[in-house]
């Protein structure tokens, strides 16, 4: 099942949030072409080697494409490139520094007076317009920008999330955006221009801590892996020296919790407790009396009473306890993909298809593809060997 079989995307993309957002669009069925530098190909190639030798962040955001080198300053590959969009293409995306596509002719004003039916997908820091358009932009940068930082991490240290957040949230509203416009321009015929910003997107998922401050409220405090505004919410150890990972949402769980979990019901009707800004606002007195209670269970215990309760709870996985999480086991989650170093894991999109199954092809070596897709227009062993001597391809 590819329902996005027949459509074919050209992008100009490097690091994570093009990437990200082109490889749904393969998982989908779409052939996805990568223009990418001639001997050095998208610099995520370099980040680092811990795939069998590739690079983590490639691995995860590029497979099922094809790779085309191409030194788009050099006027037979900026041909060649133009050809490809004008004949093939339907969407083009791209997260060149700000300026760069325009430069190329590659903005929607230029490609669409050609091709009324274009999708251009730009993807930005700051937009293509406002006082910050041409503002360089990274993933910590607008972590930063948007607040996130802010509201993350200790009281004594604000922090950053692990993986890239804001070139993921920029990826999938840049990928949704892509599905929308298909489908207008299946209604319709015509074509889109769509701007997408790194900023807008992360900023749209801080909406609560938003809304929390609205007004000049003060905002949601850092409060590590704990909830900032509902208690008792996050880790707790217990007396084994490992960590319980649990969370309550309203008054029922908590009155559970007081009895069957901690064994002390007298806390249920403790004015101190008695709502959930009140927990919160007693979170220290709070953490004491469940830290005492749990001294003398281990973390197994603490969470068959959590488990009877109906109390959420979690482990703090490591990497390879992700690795080997017997619910991505049991749902058959795994499958691998093919890569210049062989097979390595992969993990299935989310979302089961109940007719066929995710498209989950190999990650492109650097220019695997590029006589192959010049060949198919036209071009002779003779042109592709001039192409190559004069760095073009």
């Amino acid at each position: 099942m590819q329902p996005l079989k027949g459509i074919t995307v050209v992008t100009l993309e490097h690091a994570i949030a093009a990437p990200f957002a082109t490889r749904q669009l393969a998982d989908l069925g779409a052939r996805v072409i990568k223009i990418e530098r001639p001997g050095v190909g998208d610099f995520a190639r370099g980040y680092d080697n811990r795939v069998r030798g590739i690079a983590s962040h490639f691995v995860w955001t590029n497979r099922s494409k094809e790779s085309l080198t191409l030194d788009v300053k050099h006027p037979e590959a900026q041909k060649i490139l133009k050809r490809i969009i004008e004949e093939d293409a339907d969407v083009v995306v791209q997260n060149l520094a700000p300026g760069a596509a325009a430069r190329l002719g590659l903005s929607y004003e230029a490609l669409s007076a050609a091709k009324p039916g274009i999708i251009v997908c730009d993807i930005s820091g700051y937009g293509d317009n406002g006082p910050y358009r041409d503002k360089k932009a990274y993933d910590l940068l607008i972590q930063s920008e948007a607040g996130f930082v802010s509201v993350t991490g200790t009281e004594d240290t604000p922090s950053k999330a692990g993986p890239s957040i804001a070139d993921i949230a920029a990826g999938m509203y840049a990928y949704t955006n892509i599905l929308a416009a298909l489908m207008h321009r299946q209604q319709t015929g015509e074509g889109q221009h769509i701007d997408i910003s790194m900023l807008e997107a992360l900023t749209e998922w801080m909406g609560y801590p938003l809304y929390y401050s609205l007004d000049g409220a003060p905002p949601p405090k850092r409060t590590g892996a704990s909830h900032a505004t509902i208690y008792p919410y996050g880790p707790f150890p217990a007396g084994d020296g490992k960590t319980v990972m649990l969370g309550l949402q309203n008054e029922r769980e908590w009155k559970a919790f007081c009895e069957q979990v901690l064994q002390q019901p007298d806390l249920t009707t403790d004015a101190r407790f008695a709502s959930n800004p009140k927990r919160v606002a007693q979170r220290a007195a709070l953490y004491a009396l469940i830290v005492q209670a749990f001294s003398s269970l281990t973390a197994v215990q603490v969470v068959q009473r959590l488990e009877a309760a109906q109390i959420a709870n979690a482990q703090v996985n490591t990497m390879a306890e992700v690795w080997a999480h017997p619910q991505l086991q049991a749902r058959d989650r795994w499958t691998s993909v093919d890569t210049s170093v062989g097979s390595v894991p992969a993990l299935l999109p989310p979302g089961s298809w109940s007719k066929g199954a995710s498209r989950m092809d190999a990650v492109p070596a650097l220019g695997q593809h590029t006589d192959a897709i010049l060949a198919g227009l036209g071009y002779g062993t003779e042109q592709l060997a001039a192409l190559h001597a004069e760095g073009a391809v």
